[in-house]
């Protein structure tokens, strides 16, 4: 038997509630050549039957019973049986346009340098979607092309998961699906972007993503902010944080690998140095305390306790913002042994202090820290423009020198 072009990797539990709809809109694509892997982790409803019953009428259907043990094993499941050249997600409480997998697979054919490409998305019900939701949708939904993707992948997931089509081969030679304690989705889209891949969307809303109270991304604490920032701060280590041999960094360098061929370990990046000034009492012991400036939650710092190699091996930190957003990755780049040389900020009553051991300057003083990776951590997407130009002005270069965080 020949393999499908496409295999969508659909994990269920217990959402004999909702599942009948996602199986319709597959049924209705336009696109035929797929083979759907559906997974039930462990359901305690009727999701089996309704899934065999489905297998039992459509040979491209294929049943993947386990015993429940979460979203991640579920898709790695379905990810070893898979056969096709492309892997697509779905969710079983979503429901796709009919032309979805037909565009998809389409942009991925005509743009080799594509490794995966998501759609535009709308929530359903609007009466359920919160304002944070419909805020991430708008920000998604200005996503399209790979440039748009790459400048703002540490600011959030760029590609709604249950949107992804991606080639098969690259998402394996990233080491697929893994439970790092974070967001499974983001962590493999910064990884397949940390190898070389480029990202889109497409233009059109393909996906209509079902917001509900008991969705794993509102239970689960992998997916808290706290989880987020780590995600976000192990991946900027192996990438942008990571200092050149004899030199400060440069745009997206090779990630570090576990030996086994695929990134994704926790190994240290290569040793190097910028040419920033020292931070003074910012990475030494004791230095755990905001200069009189309240911390936004995670308890103290302590990062005099993962100094050595690991301080080495990285840039040091410039953190513009020197609020909620900004204290948060200053707390989990101290913890990862990201060295922090300042803040900047536009607030006459920071300007001076010392957070975290580091000092607060004006923008004014920008051109002190060349040769540290500078991050744009604000949550406001003006202030976060802003802050762009004020960089770009100043010779800084986007995804090099400075990177957009939230």
């Amino acid at each position: 038997m020949s393999s499908p072009r496409l295999s969508i990797l659909l994990p269920c539990r217990d959402a004999a509630r909702y599942v009948g709809d996602a199986i319709a809109s597959l049924e209705a694509q336009t696109f035929t050549d797929y083979e759907v892997l559906a997974v039930d982790d462990g359901s305690a409803d009727g999701t089996a039957g309704l899934l065999e019953a489905w297998a039992a009428r459509d040979p491209r259907v294929r049943v993947i019973r386990t015993p429940r043990r979460g979203l991640v094993p579920a898709l790695a499941a379905a990810l070893a049986a898979a056969r096709g050249e492309f892997i697509a997600r779905m969710d079983a409480d979503d429901v796709a346009e009919p032309e979805r997998f037909a565009r998809q697979v389409a942009l991925l054919d005509a743009r080799p340098d594509v490794v995966a490409c998501g759609t535009r998305v709308r929530y359903f019900p609007r009466e359920a979607v919160r304002d944070g939701a419909r805020r991430y949708e708008r920000w998604l939904n200005s996503l399209i092309e790979p440039e748009d993707l790459a400048r703002d992948i540490f600011v959030e997931c760029p590609i709604a998961h249950p949107a992804l089509v991606a080639r098969r081969a690259a998402v394996l030679a990233v080491g697929g699906y893994r439970d790092p304690g974070w967001p499974e989705d983001y962590d493999l889209v910064l990884r397949l972007w940390a190898a070389g891949g480029r990202l889109a969307n497409m233009p059109e809303v393909l996906l209509h993503w079902r917001e509900r109270p008991d969705r794993t991304s509102r239970t689960d604490p992998r997916y808290s902010p706290d989880a987020f920032r780590r995600c976000k701060v192990h991946h900027l280590r192996r990438t942008l944080l990571r200092a050149a041999p004899g030199g400060a960094g440069g745009a997206r360098p090779a990630p570090a690998s576990d030996g086994s061929g695929a990134p994704g370990a926790d190994e240290g990046p290569a040793p190097g140095a910028g040419d920033v000034p020292a931070p003074g009492a910012g990475c030494g012991p004791g230095s755990g305390r905001d200069g009189g400036h309240a911390a936004s939650g995670g308890g103290d710092v302590h990062p005099g306790s993962r100094r050595g190699d690991r301080r080495a091996a990285v840039r040091p930190a410039v953190v513009w913002g020197a609020g909620p957003v900004g204290k948060g990755f200053a707390r989990e780049l101290l913890r990862q042994g990201v060295p922090l040389a300042a803040f900047v900020d536009l607030d006459p009553r920071k300007i001076g202090q010392a957070i975290y051991g580091a000092p607060v300057v004006s923008p004014a003083q920008i051109h002190r820290f060349r040769g540290a990776l500078a991050l744009a951590a604000v949550g406001s997407p003006g202030a976060r423009d802003e802050i762009r130009a004020a960089l770009t002005a100043a010779g800084w270069r986007e995804g090099a020198d400075f990177v957009a965080v939230a």
